[in-house]
């Protein structure tokens, strides 16, 4: 398929002068492109297909069908199967598999979750969670959508916190079946894609309870199982299988949301996704995994794609809305600038202040996702599969998940809000797209709920490393020793003094220190540590407490866990922005992107400033000249920040909002030309102001 390639039109901003560095849109475009350029090309090319972008207002009924259509040609025409084993047709590609599927939201967001079910949940939880015997028998027909499926992990009363549903699947040894039923309305399976209208099957995740001969019924924990639920030529229910609609929905209504609940289901015992568990005919568990809670963890974490794609199309969604925003605000003019003339609202400090942090966050983003992406390929390739590099890869996924969701949020609720009265118009897809993104931030697991899990393996790192330590008792006493007398002269106002000595009230030399990488590094990551540290220090004293009281003190702690491990997420972001920085060989693109990487830096720093100060960190001094110093980024990065949105890539067959397409910037040169031609002429009116002398 061909597309046109219309960028959005060139922007009246003042270009860099000679003296000034330029970006090399076109190289930095295909850094940004990534290890899968191509890919995310090809996928760009179907999202420029006005068949398969979004059309607001649409009524619900017609865009699920909408989206369903358009996910059987993805099928037939636009190779989304490769993530897939090669013997089945795929090719064995995970992240390129991802790449592609992350950029589906640009066309529309309900074509990207919908194809996420089917592909990503459903299709992969066969592939991963099953064995030979389920790719052979099940598989083909969920990657070539004849059995279009729901995954069915959370119920109404359990989301997150899935160890805990209450949906049971009880081996009947004599029927050799699992029995799948729901025993309260709590445990009905809720918000599944795919479940009120189209799936004919579903993954569901239960309760495995068994019995040995002669044995007691034992709970296994959750397990996956394949269960038909309607006739595919009827599209009715399975006996025993019920279900209601879900309903029109915040967003994404093109996918069919909906409930299922089920009444002593049989499935047959071959049913059971049995990988990580398995039931032998007369009742016997067995596990090549000992541990329940390992064993838990391991098949929850084959299902971390979720969240990879997740992470990469929000950040999509981020580029888009800053793409439509600044391109609008450096051709939108209001209120004049000391002359006659009207000002972009882009030379504008507080439009820059808005707008250009998040752009710097976003390329922060973009970074941090191609790094996942990597460790995900290596992971789901076998090419590094260890337990230790899965669990840096959930761990991975689910700091940077929270990050770009809620960032994404941010993003574009600032660009709908910097774009005035036009940005409140569906054709400018800005309160569409918020309304898309938002369930983003709570499903593939809830984005404080994530950062829980981050900090518990932060904690696990931080008493790992003591462990290791405690082997040498003149380390760990060297050890303690540094963190008390570090924790002291920080609570003193020695390092501030130091500080203010050493920037002897010379503005210049406290930017020279901000603006320095190594310090940059040193204030995010010593953040992290020292939140961290404190973190454990709290809950060390729980290891002597009941239950319900080391709950109690976790819970008093909750706060701070989460803290310290958005502060670790971010720090994973300038880091990776930092490696990508090297990579960039046009010495004026490196010093723009040295300054956005500053930017984002000192933004976080500026954003946590209370903590650097309460904890001796920065100076007051030194602390006021961080927003000084950002101040100044913004002056220097303002006439690049179209040359760094068009590095994005999307051209306006896939912003498709008429404000940036050109048309503000002519309505603008028609206002100035009949302005300019009315003075000219004599003919304008006297101000009353003017008048009245």
């Amino acid at each position: 398929m061909t597309t046109t390639a219309a960028r959005p039109a060139p922007s009246p901003a003042p270009a860099p002068t000679d003296a000034e560095p330029r970006v090399d849109v076109a190289a930095l475009e295909e850094q940004l492109l990534g290890r899968y350029a191509q890919l995310r090309r090809e996928a760009r090319a179907i999202t420029a297909d006005p068949d398969f972008q979004k059309i607001e207002g649409m009524p619900v009924a017609e865009h699920r069908e909408r989206v369903l259509a358009q996910l059987r040609r993805l099928e037939a025409d636009h190779d989304v199967l490769r993530a897939f084993p090669a013997r089945l047709g795929g090719a064995d590609d995970h992240g390129g598999s991802l790449a592609r599927f992350e950029e589906l939201v640009v066309g529309d967001p309900s074509l990207q979750i919908k194809a996420g079910v089917q592909w990503g949940l459903f299709a992969s939880a066969i592939l991963h969670l099953g064995t030979a015997w389920h790719h052979d028998t099940f598989l083909a027909d969920a990657m070539h959508l004849r059995v279009p499926g729901a995954f069915a992990m959370t119920e109404t009363g359990h989301g997150s916190d899935v160890a805990s549903i209450g949906t049971t699947a009880e081996y009947d040894a004599q029927t050799q079946e699992f029995v799948i039923h729901t025993p309260f309305r709590g445990a009905w399976k809720d918000y599944l894609g795919n479940a009120a209208l189209h799936g004919t099957a579903a993954v569901v995740f239960a309760q495995l309870v068994t019995a040995a001969p002669g044995g007691p019924r034992v709970d296994h924990g959750v397990h996956a199982f394949y269960v038909p639920i309607r006739d595919p030529r009827t599209g009715e229910f399975l006996p025993g299988v019920g279900g209601e609609d879900d309903g029109v929905k915040g967003g994404l209504n093109g996918i069919d949301n909906g409930r299922l609940h089920f009444d002593h289901v049989r499935v047959p015992r071959t049913h059971l996704l049995d990988r990580y568990g398995s039931v032998a005919p007369d009742g016997t568990y067995s596990s090549p995994i000992a541990s329940p809670g390992r064993r838990f963890f391991t098949m929850l974490g084959t299902l971390v794609q979720g969240r990879v794609s997740l992470d990469g199309a929000a950040v999509n969604a981020s580029k888009v809305a800053l793409a439509i925003a600044v391109t609008y605000a450096n051709q939108r003019r209001q209120f004049t600038g000391g002359d006659a003339e009207e000002v972009v609202l882009l030379d504008r400090g507080q439009h820059q202040r808005r707008l250009l942090p998040l752009l710097a966050e976003t390329y922060a983003a973009t970074f941090a996702h191609e790094e996942l992406l990597a460790a995900f390929d290596d992971v789901f390739s076998g090419r590094g599969d260890t337990p230790e590099q899965r669990e840096d890869l959930e761990t991975l996924a689910a700091a940077l998940k929270s990050s770009s969701t809620w960032h994404a949020l941010r993003t574009v609720q600032t660009c709908r809000e910097a774009c005035g009265g036009q940005g409140f118009l569906a054709e400018n897809r800005l309160t569409g797209l918020h309304a898309d993104m938002d369930v983003y931030a709570t499903f593939e697991g809830d984005n404080t709920v994530l950062l829980q899990l981050v900090g518990k393996r932060l904690l696990g790192d931080y008493a790992a490393s003591l462990s290791a330590l405690q082997r040498d008792r003149g380390d760990l006493a060297r050890f303690v020793a540094e963190r008390v007398a570090d924790a002291a002269l920080h609570r003193t106002p020695l390092v501030r003094a130091v500080q203010t000595l050493g920037d002897l009230g010379d503005a210049r030399r406290s930017v020279g220190q901000l603006r320095d990488e190594a310090t940059q590094r040193e204030l995010l990551t010593d953040r992290v540590e020292a939140k961290v540290a404190q973190v454990a220090q709290a809950l060390a004293p729980a290891r002597k407490l009941s239950p319900d009281k080391a709950a109690a003190l976790f819970n008093a702690h909750q706060h701070e866990l989460v803290e310290a491990a958005r502060a670790h997420a971010e720090r994973v972001q300038w880091e990776a922005f930092t490696r990508g920085l090297a990579q960039v060989q046009d010495p004026g693109t490196r010093q723009v992107l040295t300054w956005v990487r500053d930017l984002f830096g000192l933004s976080l720093i500026e954003r946590d400033l209370a903590w650097y100060l309460i904890n001796g960190r920065l100076s007051a001094g030194r602390a006021r000249t961080v927003t000084s110093y950002i101040d100044r980024l913004l002056v220097r990065l303002r006439p690049h920040a179209q040359d760094l949105v068009d590095a994005f890539g999307y051209r306006q067959e896939h912003l498709r909002a008429p404000i940036s397409s050109g048309a503000e910037r002519e309505r603008q040169d028609e206002a100035r030309a009949h302005q300019r031609a009315l003075r000219a002429s004599g003919a304008a009116p006297v101000p009353e102001k003017h008048a009245k002398g």
